[in-house]
């Protein structure tokens, strides 16, 4: 009798061992259910020509297959522990509502729209000094088509696939006072020439440091962008340095946040001396200060 009363109460054990077992693979699939991945952009809206930090939660690296941002795929790297990836919405591109796809190894997928809004157009008349020759319409068609060539010199750096920082970036001068914004056109006789970067007030032989740690892939002297230093900081972002009056690194030169790398000066297609600042993300050109802003 304490033989069958033994089994009883086994078998009443057992079964309620099962039927906690199945609860507790009923509550992980609820949480999974429920724990969904989403896409979140910072900040929410952006104007043209400005830079997005694309953010995945309730997901880790090794699951995600791939992202995309307007049809294009974009490198995912891990930033404060949130898989991430960095964006530059092209100052003439689209814009409206643009799309970002998320495809996962599992096979599922989640989309979002980033919101692009159109840059107010401000233009200014910008005539070729004449260190490069004078205002003619012969010398502006050479000082276009130079920058056509200095451009295309620079778009084809490859940059390294990791992350070279870790910290946020920092200004390139000390007391940074801008004097030219981003985003606005220079109106040089025919031709409409966008300013893409800032421009620091910087009396010649200021001191200009690195935004942050990187590799130097450029040191040289151009006839319009004048003597410029380009650092590689991985995942797409470079910072460009122009109108130097001296160079302080070399190629392929692995720099820290902060080092000096050049000092300020006229070189190349100016009016007076200052520093221009470009930022690139996967060779757009976005506005350096919006960038700043991403890390604070």
């Amino acid at each position: 009798m304490k033989y069958v009363n033994l089994l009883k109460n086994s078998s009443k054990f057992n079964i309620i061992n099962f039927l906690l077992i199945i609860s507790l693979f009923f509550v992980f699939d609820i949480q999974n259910v429920f724990a969904a991945v989403t896409i979140s952009t910072i900040p929410n809206e952006v104007v043209q020509g400005e830079p997005v930090l694309i953010q995945i939660s309730g997901a880790k690296m090794i699951d995600i297959k791939k992202l995309t941002f307007n049809n294009k795929k974009l490198n995912i790297f891990n930033y404060k522990n949130i898989p991430s990836a960095l964006v530059g919405v092209d100052l003439r591109g689209k814009s409206g509502d643009l799309p970002i796809y998320l495809e996962l190894k599992s096979g599922s997928s989640t989309s979002a729209t980033l919101t692009v809004k159109d840059r107010e157009k401000i233009e200014q008349v910008m005539e070729v000094p004449e260190s490069l020759g004078g205002n003619s319409p012969e010398n502006q068609t050479k000082v276009v088509n130079t920058l056509v060539d200095e451009n295309a010199l620079l778009a084809v750096i490859k940059t390294f696939t990791g992350a070279l920082w870790t910290k946020k970036f920092i200004y390139p001068v000390s007391n940074p006072i801008i004097t030219d914004e981003y985003g606005y056109s220079r109106q040089t006789g025919a031709y409409n020439l966008a300013h893409k970067g800032v421009d620091f007030k910087a009396k010649a032989g200021t001191k200009v440091f690195a935004m942050n740690r990187g590799i130097v892939r450029v040191t040289k002297k151009f006839k319009i962008y004048g003597d410029t230093v380009v650092i590689d900081h991985g995942y797409g972002v470079m910072s460009f340095y122009l109108h130097l009056s001296k160079i302080k690194v070399n190629v392929g030169e692995l720099v820290q946040q902060g080092q000096l790398i050049g000092l300020s000066g006229n070189s190349g297609y100016v009016i007076g001396p200052h520093l221009h600042l470009s930022i690139r993300i996967n060779n757009v050109s976005i506005d350096p200060i919006k960038f700043l802003e991403l890390f604070k």
